[in-house]
């Protein structure tokens, strides 16, 4: 009986992201503001475009550090 209930509620949420999406936008205060300002200066979405190069690239940068920290002593244990 719960797997019905599961299956329906489920199918209940799906259908009102496809029958309603204009009550479904997601967008963050920030990300709003800054394709607002662009939009009005003409480089529609620059701003936006910068903000997710910058989100990308945090992640690539620490786990780039964090693996040759692993690296670099994974090398001096094996030298020993």
């Amino acid at each position: 009986m719960k797997g019905r209930q599961l299956l329906f509620k489920s199918l209940f949420v799906g259908a009102l992201v496809f029958i309603l999406p204009s009550l479904m936008e997601g967008q963050c205060v920030m990300c709003k503001a800054v394709a607002e300002d662009s939009a009005s200066d003409g480089g529609l979405g620059a701003g936006l475009n910068r903000g997710i190069l910058y989100l990308m690239a945090v992640p690539y940068v620490l786990l780039s550090i964090l693996f040759f920290v692993i690296y670099k002593k994974w090398k001096s244990d094996s030298a020993n």
